[in-house]
């Protein structure tokens, strides 16, 4: 059988390698799942904000209808005025909070990219190790 230059033999180099990728695939899993939960935490997140801003433009829908029924039967009357500055910030408020969770939402944000990088950069690890456990093998064959 033939040894590695550090007295291994192939099948132990073998061996070793196939309990490094396996321990390795196994962290990049857990590391996987750990990176979509929290997407899925902040998916979450932007659901509720769309939620909660969607409660928000129901009242401010009433308030601003409530506010052209006065202007329209009594125009001019102050109490119209501040009807309309607290239903526009309450509707902008629901609107502000609207596109923050649907930003929230977009799919980009979504991709465990941590994981990804670091996948792409174990895969050349190992190819870079089969590459030098194979020009061991042929060196002391």
């Amino acid at each position: 059988m033939a040894t590695h230059t550090y007295g291994r033999s192939v099948a132990e180099l073998f061996t070793d390698l196939i309990g490094q990728v396996t321990t390795l695939l196994r962290k990049e899993s857990q590391l996987a799942r750990t990176e979509v939960s929290e997407k899925l935490g902040q998916a979450a997140g932007g659901l509720a904000l769309v939620v909660i801003g969607a409660v928000l433009l129901v009242p401010a829908l009433m308030i601003l209808l409530s506010a052209a029924v006065t202007a329209l039967v009594d125009a001019g009357v102050e109490p119209l005025w501040a009807t309309l500055i607290v239903g526009g910030v309450v509707l902008l408020l629901g609107l502000i909070l609207i596109m923050l969770g649907v930003s929230r939402l977009k799919a980009r944000r979504l991709v465990p990219g941590k994981t990804i990088e670091q996948l792409q950069r174990d895969a050349s690890v190992v190819r870079q190790q089969v590459r030098h456990d194979h020009e061991q093998i042929q060196r002391a064959a």
